[in-house]
C-alpha cells in the first residue's frame, strides 16, 4: 500500500504523468477528544512512506521529549504541531496533510474534537468527500461522536467509515464492536447518512490499518486504506448542470474578451448554449482557453476562460449556466446557519454575504429553530451564539443565482462577514427559496375606474391567455400589445416568466403555489383594470377554478379567455426552454402536461389553434374582439 514506485528510478516523467492523473480523494477525521484521530493520520502517513528521514528523526526525538507513548513512536506528534496541542495533547485547529498511494491522492484534514472548536471541523468537513469518524472502543458512541454526526450530515457528506479505534485496550473484542457498530447504524439512519463503513482497528498498533491484522480473525470487511482507496466517491456536481461562476472578466487587449472561473457543475462545450444568470441573456460558447491550450470540452473542477459568441453583458459574480437548465435566482431563502463569532448574531443587522464571487448586503432572522447538536432537539432562540447553529431566514439586497446546497455545494454555500471588522461570523447552506406573506390594504380613491377610463379612451379589461408551455401565449400576447399601443391603448402586459423573477419570486411549481401565482396575478389584474388598462396576461394557468377566481375578481364583461391551443406533442417539439426534456428525465416536478394536468377552457372568449394561425393572424383575432365587444370604443361620460 506504501506509495513506492519502479517509475521513480527507471522514468521520472512517466511516474509524474501518472501521478498527475490520479485520482484525489478528500477526507476528514473526526470523533471525541482523546479518540486518536491524530494517531491514525500519523500512521498513515508513515505507512505510506510519505515522513522524510529528517522528519522522522526529529519525530523521535519529539516521541521522548513530548509524546505519551515512552521510548516508541508517537505518531500523533507529525499532526499536532501546535505548542497548545502538544502540551495539551489534543487537537485545536485543523491540519491538513497530503500523502499518495499507487491508487490515489489525499487530502486529509484532522479536525479537531472539542465542542469549543465546532467552527473549525465544519471548516474542515466543507471541502471533504468521505469522513472518518472515529469511536474509542471503550466508551463507544459518546455525545461528540453524535455532534460530529450530525455536521457531517448537514454539510453534505454522505460516505463514512467509522473507526472503531483503541481495540487492543478491550482484548479486540468482536462483541465490543458489533454493539457499537449497532449503535451508530441507528445514529446514522436518524440523521440520514445512507452509507456506514465500521473498522475495528488500533491506530497506535497498526492494527487494520494498511495491513488486516491477525487480532481480528472475526472481521472480514476492509483496512481502512483498502476502504480509502476503493471507496466510491461520485461527484455529483459532475453529472448536474453546467454552472461557471465569473470570476474575472478577462480583457488582456480590445480583440479578445473572456469570462475566468472554475467549472462547479457539469461541462461544457465549443458551440454550447449558455445562460448567463440573473440577467437571462442567452449565447454561445466560442472558446475554451486554458493556459495549455484552447480545449474543446471541458468539465468540473477545471479552472477555464470561456469567450462568447455574442457581446454580452455579463460580470463578475455572474454566472454562466446551461441555457436548458439554468441556475434559479431568489434574494430570500431559508438556510441552516453555523455561528463562528464570539459576539452573537443581530438578527435583522446589515451584514455582506460572499456566494462563489458575489457579494451582495445581507441580513438574518432569529434562528427557528435553533439546533441543539449533541441531542438534535429543536426550539426557537432570539440569536445565534459561537458553534451554535440555528435555521434562519436570510435577506439579501438583490438576487442570486444558486443551487441548493444538497445539490451543489459551491452554488449553495456562503459565509457572512461583519461589515465593519470583515470578519467571517458564520458560514451558511442555502436550503430553499422563501414564499413571503404580503398584507395588501384597501384603500378607497376619489379617481374611480369609470373616470380612468374616460381619461384614457377606451374601457378597461382583462385579456388572459392561457394554454401549454410553448404553445405560443407570450408571443401572442406581445403582439397584441403592440397593435394596441399603435391604437392608442393603455395596456399593460404580465408575463408569467416576468412576474416569477419579481412579484412571484418566491413561489414554486406545486399545485399549491400555481394556484397561488394566479390568485396573486389576478388581483394584480384588477387594481390596473381600476386605473383603467387594458391588461395583457401570459400565463399557463392549468386549473379551470382558478381562472374562474380570476374572471370573478373583475366585472361582468371585463374578463377575456384566450385559449392558446397547441397539441402537447406539438408544444413539446418546441420546448425553447428546455422544461419538457428537463421533466420526461424526472428534473422537474409537476410540470403541466408531463404529470401536472391542464383544463382546457370550456368557454373561452377567443380560441387560437397555433398549429394552423399564425402569430400575427392570431393577434389581429384578440384585437378584432376587443373591437367588437366594445372595449377599444371611448366610455360615456359619467352622469
Amino acid at each position: 500500500m506504501a506509495h513506492t514506485s519502479d517509475l521513480i528510478a527507471e522514468d521520472i516523467d512517466a511516474y509524474l504523468l501518472a501521478h498527475q492523473h490520479k485520482s484525489l480523494l478528500r477526507f476528514i477525521t473526526c470523533g471525541s477528544v482523546d479518540d486518536g484521530k491524530s494517531t491514525l493520520i500519523g500512521r498513515l502517513l508513515y505507512e505510506s512512506k510519505m515522513v522524510f528521514e529528517d522528519h522522522l528523526a526529529a519525530l523521535a526525538v519529539d516521541s521522548r521529549k513530548v509524546g505519551t507513548q515512552g521510548d516508541s513512536l508517537d505518531f500523533a506528534l507529525l499532526v499536532d504541531g501546535l505548542g497548545a496541542e502538544r502540551e495539551q495533547g489534543i487537537t485545536i485547529d485543523v491540519a491538513y496533510r497530503f500523502f499518495s498511494t499507487e491508487a490515489r491522492k489525499y487530502i486529509v484534514a484532522d479536525t479537531p474534537g472539542h465542542e469549543q472548536y465546532t467552527r473549525n471541523m465544519v471548516t474542515g468537513a466543507s471541502t471533504a468527500d468521505v469522513a472518518v469518524i472515529l469511536v474509542d472502543a471503550r466508551y463507544g458512541v459518546l455525545t461528540q461522536t453524535r455532534r460530529h454526526s450530525f455536521l457531517v450530515g448537514l454539510l453534505g457528506i454522505r460516505k463514512v467509515a467509522v473507526a472503531i479505534n483503541k481495540l487492543d485496550l478491550v482484548d479486540y473484542s468482536e462483541e465490543v464492536f458489533d454493539a457499537i457498530e449497532a449503535d451508530y447504524r441507528v445514529l446514522a439512519e436518524s440523521i440520514g447518512i445512507p452509507e456506514v463503513t465500521c473498522i475495528p482497528m488500533s491506530a497506535l498498533r497498526g492494527d487494520n490499518i494498511t495491513e488486516r491484522s491477525a487480532h481480528t480473525p472475526w472481521y472480514s470487511g476492509p483496512t481502512l486504506m483498502d476502504y480509502l482507496e476503493t471507496v466510491e466517491v461520485e461527484d455529483d456536481r459532475q453529472a448536474g448542470p453546467f454552472r461557471l461562476p465569473v470570476q474575472w472578466v478577462n480583457r488582456p487587449d480590445l480583440d479578445f474578451r473572456g469570462f475566468s472561473g472554475q467549472i462547479v457543475g457539469g461541462a461544457v462545450a465549443v458551440g454550447d448554449r449558455v445562460r448567463i444568470v440573473p440577467t437571462g441573456t442567452t449565447t454561445t460558447v466560442s472558446r475554451i482557453v486554458t493556459m495549455d491550450g484552447d480545449l474543446e470540452r471541458a468539465v468540473t473542477g477545471q479552472s477555464v476562460t470561456l469567450t462568447l459568441a455574442d457581446e454580452v453583458d455579463c460580470s463578475r459574480g455572474d454566472v454562466l449556466c446551461a441555457a436548458d437548465d439554468p441556475a434559479a435566482t431568489s434574494d430570500r431563502f431559508r438556510t441552516h446557519v453555523v455561528w463562528m463569532s464570539e459576539t452573537p448574531l443581530a438578527p435583522g443587522r446589515a451584514y455582506l454575504a460572499k456566494i462563489g464571487a458575489r457579494t451582495v448586503g445581507a441580513s438574518l432572522s432569529s434562528p427557528d429553530p435553533l439546533i441543539d447538536v449533541n441531542t438534535f432537539d429543536e426550539a426557537p432562540a432570539p440569536t445565534l451564539g459561537l458553534n451554535e447553529i440555528g435555521v434562519c431566514d436570510l435577506q439579501l439586497d438583490r438576487p442570486i443565482a444558486f443551487d441548493p446546497y444538497v445539490d451543489n455545494r459551491d452554488m449553495g454555500g456562503f459565509i457572512l462577514i461583519d461589515r465593519l471588522s470583515n470578519d467571517t461570523v458564520a458560514a451558511g447552506l442555502l436550503r430553499t427559496p422563501l414564499r413571503q406573506a404580503h398584507d395588501v390594504h384597501w384603500q378607497a380613491l376619489e379617481v374611480d375606474k369609470a373616470a380612468q377610463a374616460q381619461l384614457k379612451g377606451h374601457r378597461p379589461c382583462v385579456v388572459w391567455f392561457t394554454g401549454l408551455s410553448g404553445a405560443g401565449k407570450s408571443t401572442i400576447a406581445d403582439l397584441v400589445e403592440q397593435r394596441l399601443h399603435a391604437l392608442g391603448v393603455h395596456t399593460a402586459l404580465l408575463d408569467g416568466d416576468n412576474v416569477r423573477h419579481g412579484l412571484n419570486r418566491d413561489l414554486g411549481f406545486s399545485e399549491q403555489d400555481r394556484r397561488e401565482n394566479v390568485r396573486r396575478i389576478a388581483e394584480v389584474s384588477r387594481l390596473m383594470v381600476d386605473a383603467g388598462l387594458v391588461v395583457l396576461t401570459s400565463f399557463i394557468s392549468p386549473f379551470r377554478a382558478e381562472r374562474d377566481l380570476a374572471r370573478a375578481v373583475v366585472e361582468a364583461g371585463e374578463f377575456v379567455e384566450v385559449h392558446v391551443h397547441a397539441p402537447l406533442e406539438v408544444a413539446e417539439a418546441r420546448d425553447t426552454k428546455g422544461l419538457y426534456a428537463k421533466a420526461r428525465r424526472g428534473e422537474l416536478a409537476d410540470f403541466t402536461g408531463i404529470d401536472s394536468p391542464y383544463e382546457a377552457p370550456e368557454h373561452a372568449e377567443v380560441i387560437i389553434d397555433t398549429t394552423t394561425t399564425t402569430a400575427e393572424q392570431a393577434a389581429e383575432a384578440v384585437v378584432e374582439h376587443l373591437r367588437r365587444t366594445g372595449v377599444l370604443d371611448r366610455p360615456l361620460p359619467p352622469a
